[in-house]
């Protein structure tokens, strides 16, 4: 009777005794903020929910999540990222003795709690960044191509090229998973369209927005803000001069007023061809009838018809001279007889 009593203490004293598993033993932190869907090893997480060692995060294509490690260390996941807590270990001094976060893709900006710099490192697929007292902004596209934007302290990327430093405020560099890495620069649109994502970098660009302390982590928005919301804008100068030579056109026109000059011109020009009007006295020579001599009446005849195609030969030089003038003054040539009309039916 005694004996199974015996058995059953032994075996509810192994299970007692039994080891817990580690994610249960290993809290590491918490969420301090959640947008939309940020999901961990045990499915949705919300506010004040713990973060365990090795736990996988992830966030929905608008999700956002903000955490917060048990040394200080701040940690934003933005939309459509993946990370794993690598390694913890803490000590009862407040601070790690290891942190290591494995980012798979997506957007995160880290800030640095109270653990030694040398403590912390956070690994992509294209290299490994160490932490230098630091704020920054970090990238990992679907190919591993990986961008960081320094926002305050130091830190350095090591790849299979080498390793760069970053010191000022806003540098920037990116790296691929065959070893190339730029130089350090400051960070602008164009990096944006490097990465093939306009959205790389939405904590700079203003697509997504973190609270408290995150939100000003020492290096603003870089001037990322400031570009994204200009990039409209760039089409409203064009609409601008489009409405300029709109006016324009109508003043090329108001040149041809200036063939008003020929019309006080015209009026000259037929003043003087009234002078022909004295050609009719040579019709005097009439005068020779009075010898009556027929003969020289019929020569006479023969003259006067020459005289009358002369005429006829002077209206048409008129016609002509009117013709190059405007055609407003047609209708005054008009009154000078119907030698004109005559001119205008030869032409």
């Amino acid at each position: 009777m005694l004996y199974p009593r015996d058995a059953a203490i032994a075996v509810l004293s192994v299970i007692l005794l039994a080891p817990l598993p580690s994610n249960a033993a290993e809290k590491v932190g918490e969420a301090v903020l959640i947008k939309t869907e940020v999901t961990g090893a045990g499915g949705p997480l919300a506010v004040a929910d713990p973060v365990h060692r090795d736990e996988q995060i992830r966030t929905s294509i608008s999700g956002l999540g903000q955490f917060t490690f048990r040394d200080g260390t701040k940690l934003a996941v933005g939309a459509g990222s993946s990370v794993v807590i690598d390694k913890f270990v803490f000590d009862d001094s407040g601070a790690v003795k290891k942190l290591t976060i494995n980012a798979a893709k997506g957007t995160f900006r880290w800030m640095s709690g109270n653990s030694n710099h040398s403590a912390y490192q956070i690994v992509t697929p294209a290299g490994t960044i160490g932490v230098r007292g630091t704020a920054f902004d970090f990238y990992v596209g679907a190919n591993g191509t990986t961008a960081m934007v320094l926002l305050n302290g130091a830190a350095q990327f090591c790849g299979a090229g080498g390793c760069r430093q970053l010191k000022a405020q806003c540098d920037c560099v990116v790296a691929k998973r065959n070893g190339e890495i730029s130089d350090p620069r400051r960070v602008n649109r164009d990096i944006l369209k490097t990465l093939g994502n306009q959205k790389a970098l939405p904590f700079l660009s203003g697509d997504q927005t973190l609270s408290g302390r995150m939100a000003f982590a020492g290096g603003g928005d870089c001037g990322l803000s400031t570009a994204m919301r200009d990039r409209p804008n760039g089409i409203s100068p064009r609409s601008a001069p489009a409405n300029n030579p709109a006016p324009s056109p109508p003043d090329t026109p108001g040149p041809p007023s200036t063939p008003e000059s020929p019309r006080a011109e015209a009026p000259a020009a037929p003043s003087t061809p009234e002078t022909p009007s004295t050609p009719n006295v040579p019709n005097t020579p009439s005068t020779p009838d009075k010898p009556g001599k027929p003969h020289e009446h019929d020569h006479d005849e023969g003259k006067h018809h020459d005289h009358h195609d002369h005429h006829g030969r002077g209206d048409h030089g008129w016609g002509d001279h009117n013709w190059g003038d405007d055609d407003g003054h047609d209708g005054d040539h008009g009154d000078h007889g119907d030698h004109d009309d005559g001119g205008h039916h030869h032409r």
